[in-house]
């Protein structure tokens, strides 16, 4: 056989959190809009397209690029995905041993290259518009963007059996520019130009928990005023560095906080631009000698007027190669943070205790970096809060059973966290297996109001040992 029921039945559930995705992407006026704009529509009657065209066709085009590869476990995938998203028609797994005696026929062929053929959408401009669900999610800055390049993923694991490292080889393989198509540098965030410190403090008062962590922001920001005001006044001042230390578990909102930095750095006036630019030990450090100099070199200009987040700093100093390459980063940044000491921010993250042997590893880092804010592990209740908000933003809502059951997997997730626990982003990969269970319960119902649709029910919600048992495993 070319496939068992067992993978028909992952594609069910697979391809049920799809149409989840695409009913929610087809609620947002500004998407369908937009995403409609940038192909040429046969429709004669003017209707808008919905996300599941532009999906398949989005993944007809990464399975042309594999034609070499075709069998028939890729043709079946590719007719699975077609029948549920044009027809919401769910192949049988009890009928796997017609199927794969189905797929082998020339007439089952002939049906792929039928699908192939008249369900590729085209582009106004196809050379810079080859998957149009990805590209239009990033123009709108939409973080569905993520879940989308996911499912693509998987689309190509299930057709040919095609994995990738990391999100940067599959971007390459299907030739879409990702990140890159909206920044010269995909790492590098930037800020509005109608923003203002009033609006940095809304948004930093907005985040879940992290008290300690606003107080030292609101303590920083007083000593920066402060100092610009002796300065107006011709009185000395000390010199303070903004270059700080995050010290904490992973999820706790690290990234989301130097991001709001740079823009209160830059209202201060202490810097001149308030982007983001975000790296880690391979953005540094090279295989060869001689290449590690040039890579800081790149980071560092583009962080220019801005911030410069590197995540697990530590890694550059812990030596696992065998090689000194990533001193040799350390010590190429020392330099440039002394030439650009005006205009440019750095910021280090990681867990504590290895953020601390980092520090200490270099009397340059030492003197530095003595500024440290400490991010702590989100309570039961602020986990409870995170979910709620990844709820609001993609329209669903609790009942009050899934409430207790979601209360009682935070406070033992809690009670049996270590210094690996997730935080936010094991709430994000629940909430993402409460959509696929939820999308399972109701596909099949013989109506669907917007109710149902919303609605996240007791049965939705994993069972709380269950969630352990995986944050568990994935910790491991």
């Amino acid at each position: 056989m070319a496939f068992t029921a067992s993978f028909i039945q992952e594609l069910r559930e697979e391809t049920s959190k799809i149409l989840a995705i695409c009913a929610e992407l087809n609620k947002e006026d500004l998407f369908i809009q937009k995403i409609n704009e940038v192909v040429i529509s046969n429709n004669q009657n003017g209707l808008l397209l919905k996300a599941e065209h532009f999906f398949l066709s989005d993944c007809i085009a990464m399975y042309n690029l594999c034609l070499g590869k075709e069998n028939d476990k890729a043709r079946f995938t590719l007719a699975y995905y077609y029948d549920v998203l044009r027809n919401s028609s769910f192949a049988d797994e009890k009928e796997v041993i017609n199927l794969n005696t189905l797929v082998v026929t020339e007439n089952f062929k002939k049906h792929i290259s039928k699908i192939r053929n008249d369900n590729s959408l085209l582009g106004l401009k196809p050379n810079e518009q080859k998957y149009f669900i990805p590209g239009v999610l990033l123009e709108i800055n939409d973080p569905k963007y993520e879940w989308i390049l996911d499912k693509y993923q998987n689309f190509l694991q299930y057709s040919f059996d095609i994995t990738f490292k990391n999100r940067k080889d599959f971007e390459t393989f299907i030739g879409f520019k990702g990140k890159d198509k909206k920044n010269e540098n995909s790492d590098l965030t930037s800020i509005s130009e109608n923003d203002s410190l009033e609006i940095v403090l809304q948004e930093l008062e907005q985040l879940i928990g992290l008290e300690e962590v606003k107080k030292d922001v609101y303590e920083l920001i007083n000593l920066l005023e402060v100092q610009k005001k002796r300065s107006s006044e011709g009185l000395k001042n000390i010199e303070v560095t903004l270059h700080t230390v995050f010290l904490g578990p992973p999820g706790t909102g690290k990234t989301s906080v130097a991001r709001l930095l740079s823009r209160i750095f830059k209202h201060l006036g202490f810097l001149s631009k308030g982007q983001m630019y975000e790296t880690d030990r391979e953005g540094m450090v090279a295989g060869y000698v001689g290449q590690t100099a040039p890579k800081v070199d790149k980071v560092v200009e583009e962080s220019l007027g801005g911030v410069l987040f590197i995540d697990e700093a530590y890694a550059l100093t812990q030596n696992a190669l065998g090689n000194d390459y990533g001193s040799e980063a350390v010590n190429t940044l020392l330099k440039r943070m002394e030439d650009h000491r005006g205009d440019l921010a750095v910021v280090v993250a990681g867990y504590t205790e290895p953020m601390k042997d980092f520090v200490e590893s270099n009397p340059g880092l030492r003197s530095r970096f003595n500024r440290f804010f400490r991010f702590n592990h989100f309570s039961p209740e602020q986990l409870f809060l995170i979910f709620e908000n990844f709820c609001k933003s993609s329209d669903f809502i609790i009942d009050s059973y899934a409430k207790e059951k979601l209360t009682d997997t935070f406070e033992l997730l809690y009670s049996k966290k270590d210094e690996n626990f997730g935080n936010a982003r094991v709430v994000r990969n629940l909430f993402e297996k409460c959509v696929q269970n939820q999308a399972n319960r109701i596909v099949n119902l013989p109506s669907l109001n917007q109710e149902i649709l919303k609605t996240f029910t007791e049965a939705d919600i994993p069972e709380p040992k269950e969630t352990q048992r995986q944050v568990s495993f994935f910790q491991e």
